[in-house]
């Protein structure tokens, strides 16, 4: 009976694996195949034979696919390093420092969570371009630049897991309160920090609505919008549309598997306290 249960389950867990990674094994085999291979035969096919073409069309500077990875990157790093830094002193500050109304203003300011995304389109635009920074790199990236709630509120339920006797001993040592975030908190908390940054890249690299809504043309789009284009640029070409996919998928698979053992120890030890 035990074995039977281990069985289900596992059939369960494969089933539910498949269901997943399906979607991306054909995403993959598609980006590998000419268009006519595409158009001839079963979409789950094997591409045959393996063709780099797409590729070849997307980084040689004929769809300025290129120029959209680089402006990608650009702009999750800047983001990353505004909402890490912005972050951390602000969840130091709500686990650490007294001061009135000190958790009262936490939650209120934990509770934009709750607004819909879609309702700051429209006053971020408004802002953006009583700026002038309308179809600018400032205006993709600042309205985001700085503290986000959720990484606020992770980080700093970490910061009160760690003891206090360790920024006593600092405090005693002559230590100021940013000595004390410097030196102690942040290297004690590269598990949870590394945890905000995958977070952070992800939810940027993937963000959309925004850039769709802040840039024209091709001069400031980053690559949601770029492959969002390319299906009607290319008249619904699909393997290129897949192999920008492929591209985006790429470097995200990469950092994962660069911080997934900080990941991991976060979450255990977050679970745990």
């Amino acid at each position: 009976m035990k074995w039977t249960r281990t069985l289900l389950v596992y059939l369960v867990l494969l089933t539910g694996a498949a269901l997943t990674l399906a979607p991306f094994v054909l995403s993959v085999m598609t980006a590998f195949k000419t268009p006519e291979q595409f158009a001839r035969r079963s979409s789950l096919s094997w591409p045959d034979p393996v063709t780099l073409e797409n590729f070849g069309v997307l980084l040689t500077g004929r769809t300025e696919f290129g120029r959209a990875i680089v402006i990608t990157v650009l702009a999750a790093l800047l983001l990353v390093a505004g909402q890490l830094l912005f972050s951390i002193m602000a969840a130091y500050a709500f686990a650490r420092m007294r001061f009135p109304g000190r958790d009262a203003l936490f939650w209120v300011y934990l509770s934009t969570l709750m607004i819909p995304a879609i309702v700051l389109v429209i006053p971020l635009y408004l802002m953006m371009a009583q700026l002038g920074l309308r179809n600018t790199f400032w205006g993709l990236v600042l309205p985001f630049a700085f503290a986000s709630p959720y990484a606020t509120f992770l980080l700093r339920e970490y910061f009160r897991g760690i003891p206090q006797d360790l920024v006593d001993a600092a405090r005693l040592d002559g230590a100021n309160a940013l000595d004390v975030l410097v030196e102690v908190v942040v290297p004690l908390s590269r598990p949870i920090i590394a945890t905000v940054t995958l977070i952070t890249v992800v939810s940027q690299w993937n963000s959309f609505l925004w850039p769709r809504v802040i840039t024209t043309g091709n001069d400031w789009r980053p690559i949601t919008v770029a492959t969002a284009s390319l299906q009607s640029q290319y008249n619904g070409n699909w393997t290129l549309v897949m192999a920008a996919t492929t591209l985006a998928v790429v470097p995200l698979l990469a950092l994962f598997l660069v911080f997934q053992k900080q990941i991991v120890r976060s979450i255990a030890i977050t679970g745990f306290k």
